[in-house]
C-alpha cells in the first residue's frame, strides 16, 4: 500500500513538472502526462504494470467522461442536425480509410490479410481524446471545422461497436453465424438505447432535480458520478464499450435544464481521468524497441497521416466543404486514436496479430498521439499559409483608447438591420463573426469587421468589452450564444449584454445568466405589428 502511494505521489509530482513547463512553452498537457508515464516506468522498473487492466480500466474511465461531455454537447435535435457530419462524413472516411489502409497494407506490404484487415480498421480512426480535447478548450468545437471534426469523430467512435463485434466473431470458433451475432447486438443497442432514453430520462431528470433542489454540491456530483458509471456498465454488460453508455447518457442530460451545470461539474473529474489514460499511453513505451525501430514507426505515421489527410480531404470537398474548411478538418483528423489500442489488444490476444506487430502498430499510435498536440493548435496558420486564404485577425492596437462602442456579435441577417440602425444613429460599432463569409460580407459593405470567437477571453480583453456601451448578440446557435454570454458575463458583469432569442428553450436556456436584455423577435413583432395597425386605423379615421 505504501509502495502504491508513492508511485501516485511520484506520478502526481513528475506531471506536474513537466506540464508546468510545458505550459510555459505552449505544448499540450498530454504531452507531459505521456512522459509521465514513461519516466515512471523506467525510473522504478514497472514494466510488468503497462498492461495492467486495472490501470487500463481507470484510464478507459478518462475516455468515458469525455464521451460523457461530448454527449452533453449533442442533443438529439442537434444530432438529427448534424446527420450529414456524423452519418455521411464519418461512415466514408471510416469506410475509405479503412479500405485504403487494407489495399496497401495487403499488396504492397504482403501483410496477411486478417492482421491487413485489423489494421486497416484500428488506423482509420483518429483519437478522440486528443482532437476534442483540443477543439473544446479552444472552443473552437463550435466552428465549422470543429463541427465536421466532431462529427466524423462521433461515428468513429460508435464504429468501434461493430468493429470489435467482428473481431470477436474472427476470434471465436465461430459456432454462431455472422447474421445471429450481428441480430443478437442488434437487439441488445435497442434494449440499451431503450432503457437509457425512456427509463434512464425519468430516473436521470428526477436524480439531478432532487439533488440540485438540495443546494449541496456534493450530492449533486455525486448524482452525475452515478449516472456516468452506470450508464456505462450498463452498455459494457450489453457487450458495448463503456464510452457508448456515457454518450447516450451525456445526450439525454443535454436535452435537460441541468447540463451546463453538470458539464462545469464534471470537467475536473474528466481532466484528472483523463490524465491516467494518457500516463497509462506512456507507460506502453518501449524505448529500446522504439529506438531500434524509429525508421519504421516514423515512415508508417508520415504514410498514414498523409492517406488519411488526402482521403479526408477528398471526401469533404465532395460533400460540399470549403478548401480551407476540408484542409483544416482532414489534417485535425489525420492521427491515430486512443481506440486502436483496445483493437489491437483483442486481436492480439485471440491470436489474429503477431506480437512484434503489435508492438510496432502501438508505437506508431502513440508516436501520432505525442506528435497531434504540436501540430493541431497551428492548423489555422499553417492552412492561411498554404491556402493564401486571408486570416481576418483583429487589430487589438485600434480598440486600446476605444470607449463606449458597440460590439455586434454576428452578421447575418439580424446583425446586419442592427448595424443599419446602429448607423441611422451615427453609433460607433464594431462586428465580430467566426464566419468568414459573414466577415467579408461586412467588409464589402463598409463595415468595420473582423473574424473571432466572442467567447473567448482574449478576444474580449482585445475588443476592450468592459469599456463598451453594448454588446449586441445576434447568433441563432443556442450552444454558442449561451458560450458567449458565460464567457462576457465572466470577463465583466458591468456590461449592457442584449441577446436576441427566437424560441421559448432558448429563452429557458438563458434565464439563469444576468443577461441585460433578452429580445424575443416574435414577440417584438407581434408588437410592431398591433403598434402599427394602431397607426393605420388613427390615420384612417383622420382621412374620414
Amino acid at each position: 500500500m505504501d509502495t502504491t502511494l508513492f508511485y501516485i505521489v511520484m506520478a502526481l509530482g513528475v506531471s506536474t513538472v513537466f506540464n508546468l513547463f510545458l505550459k510555459r512553452i505552449g505544448i499540450s498537457q498530454i504531452i507531459g502526462y505521456i512522459f509521465t508515464g514513461t519516466v515512471i516506468v523506467y525510473l522504478f522498473d514497472l514494466r510488468y504494470m503497462s498492461n495492467s487492466s486495472i490501470l487500463e480500466h481507470i484510464g478507459e474511465f478518462g475516455i468515458v467522461f469525455l464521451m460523457f461531455t461530448i454527449g452533453l454537447e449533442i442533443s438529439l435535435a442537434r444530432m438529427y442536425n448534424m446527420k450529414k457530419e456524423i452519418f455521411l462524413n464519418g461512415f466514408m472516411q471510416v469506410g475509405f480509410t479503412a479500405l485504403s489502409v487494407y489495399a496497401i497494407s495487403h499488396y504492397l506490404f504482403k501483410l496477411e490479410s486478417i492482421a491487413a484487415l485489423i489494421l486497416s480498421l484500428a488506423f482509420a480512426l483518429s483519437s478522440t481524446a486528443v482532437v476534442l480535447s483540443y477543439l473544446k478548450s479552444s472552443k473552437e468545437i463550435h466552428n465549422p471545422y470543429g463541427q465536421r471534426a466532431t462529427g466524423i469523430l462521433i461515428f468513429q467512435d460508435i464504429a468501434v461497436i461493430p468493429i470489435l463485434i467482428l473481431l470477436g466473431f474472427l476470434t471465436s470458433d465461430a459456432n454462431q453465424s455472422v447474421f445471429v451475432i450481428l441480430r443478437d447486438t442488434f437487439i441488445s443497442a435497442v434494449v440499451v438505447i431503450g432503457l437509457l432514453f425512456v427509463v434512464g430520462k425519468r430516473v436521470m431528470t428526477w436524480l439531478l432535480h432532487f439533488s440540485a433542489s438540495s443546494e449541496v454540491d456534493e450530492l449533486f456530483m455525486s448524482s452525475v458520478l452515478f449516472i456516468v458509471v452506470s450508464a456505462a456498465l450498463l452498455a459494457s454488460f450489453a457487450g458495448f464499450t463503456y464510452s457508448l453508455g456515457a454518450f447516450v447518457a451525456g445526450m439525454i442530460i443535454a436535452e435537460t435544464k441541468y447540463h451546463h451545470k453538470v458539464e462545469t461539474d464534471i470537467a475536473p473529474f474528466k481532466d484528472i481521468l483523463l490524465g491516467t489514460f494518457f500516463i497509462v499511453v506512456g507507460m506502453k513505451i518501449d524505448v529500446a524497441f522504439f529506438i531500434n525501430n524509429v525508421d519504421k514507426i516514423v515512415g508508417i505515421f508520415l504514410l498514414v497521416m498523409f492517406l488519411k489527410t488526402a482521403i479526408t480531404y477528398l471526401i469533404l470537398r465532395l460533400t460540399g466543404s470549403s478548401n480551407p474548411l476540408s484542409l483544416k478538418t482532414a489534417l485535425a483528423l489525420s492521427q491515430v486514436g486512443e481506440f486502436s489500442f483496445v483493437i489491437f489488444a483483442v486481436a492480439s490476444f485471440g491470436g489474429l496479430l503477431d506480437k512484434e506487430l503489435e508492438s510496432l502498430f502501438v508505437l506508431v499510435v502513440i508516436f501520432s498521439m505525442v506528435i497531434t498536440p504540436f501540430f493541431i493548435s497551428k492548423i489555422n496558420r499553417f492552412v492561411a499559409y498554404i491556402t493564401k486564404y486571408e486570416y481576418l485577425g483583429l487589430n487589438t492596437s485600434a480598440f486600446e483608447a476605444r470607449r463606449d462602442h458597440v460590439i455586434i456579435c454576428g452578421y447575418s441577417v439580424t446583425g446586419k438591420f442592427v448595424a443599419k440602425n446602429l448607423d441611422n444613429i451615427d453609433a460607433h460599432y464594431v462586428i465580430i463573426d467566426n464566419n468568414p463569409k459573414h466577415v467579408q460580407e461586412a467588409i464589402k459593405d463598409g463595415k468595420e469587421a473582423y473574424l473571432g470567437d466572442m467567447s473567448k477571453l482574449s478576444l474580449l480583453e482585445a475588443l476592450h468589452a468592459e469599456s463598451s456601451a453594448a454588446v449586441i448578440v445576434t447568433l441563432d446557435n443556442i450552444e454558442k450564444k449561451r458560450a458567449i454570454c458565460e464567457a462576457i458575463l465572466k470577463h465583466t458583469k458591468d456590461i449592457n449584454l442584449v441577446v436576441k432569442v427566437s424560441t421559448l428553450e432558448d429563452k429557458e436556456n438563458l434565464q439563469d445568466l444576468p443577461i441585460t436584455s433578452v429580445v424575443d423577435d416574435k414577440v417584438e413583432v407581434g408588437r410592431i405589428l398591433v403598434e402599427r395597425m394602431m397607426t393605420c386605423q388613427i390615420g384612417g379615421k383622420g382621412r374620414r
